[in-house]
């Protein structure tokens, strides 16, 4: 195990102590939690929520890549040409295309983004569960993500209806047709198609937190933002 994952054995406890709130769903399921909260500390939570996300999935894809593939698979894996599930959705790919793109079609890709991988993270702790010998570290950051994943999806769905005055959206992205889980794959199979699903989380969760972040410098200092 190297110095990376020591100090990821050692920092898991203290990341689930900061994290801030953002749970915004009361107890009939409304999204009241979170209105009442300033359109500013609000972006700042969702923030700092997408950025845990992000570093939690980087963890998790170290951590996965060391316990069950070796070098040789995380090259095939990456010559196999493995599509990612959110290929399809029309996401600003390029600097320049994210720099054009308004704070609405910023919030809605982010809020798609998120929509897109809620139910791929739950088949992640069901086939992962069937693993020998899958630390309970990993199982716990895995799980960890799903559950914040939405806690942010409410976060960004108030902030919607803050900063756009639109009313509240349904679950309007889905991720039907763009990940299948009926089939259950031999384990070889089981272990590249799970590191992909990581590997390609993680690229998404870093699209949230530059997109969440451009957002904000929007609302500082719109004509000096990277």
């Amino acid at each position: 195990m190297n110095m990376r994952s020591v100090w990821a054995l050692l920092l898991w406890p203290s990341l689930l102590t900061v994290s801030m709130p953002l749970d915004c769903k009361e107890e009939q399921g409304s999204l009241s939690g979170c209105t009442s909260i300033s359109q500013e500390k609000l972006l700042d939570r969702v923030i700092h929520h997408a950025e845990l996300i992000y570093r939690v999935s980087e963890e998790s894809c170290s951590l996965f890549e060391e316990m069950f593939l070796p070098f040789p698979l995380q090259l095939q894996s990456s010559q196999a040409g493995y599509a990612c599930i959110t290929k399809a959705l029309p996401m600003p790919s390029s600097k320049s295309e994210i720099q054009q793109i308004s704070d609405k079609w910023l919030l809605h890709s982010v809020l798609m983004l998120v929509q897109s991988w809620i139910e791929p993270l739950v088949y992640l702790q069901t086939t992962m569960d069937r693993y020998d010998h899958a630390p309970d570290m990993l199982l716990n950051k895995t799980k960890w993500v799903s559950d914040k994943l939405i806690s942010l999806e409410q976060g960004v769905v108030v902030l919607i209806k803050k900063m756009l005055d639109e009313g509240m959206l349904a679950t309007t992205y889905s991720e039907q047709g763009l990940f299948q889980s009926d089939v259950q794959p031999e384990m070889l199979e089981s272990v590249m198609r799970d590191y992909t699903l990581l590997s390609c989380f993680k690229k998404d969760a870093h699209k949230m937190e530059t997109f969440l972040k451009l957002l904000k410098c929007r609302q500082t200092d719109k004509y000096n933002c990277p």
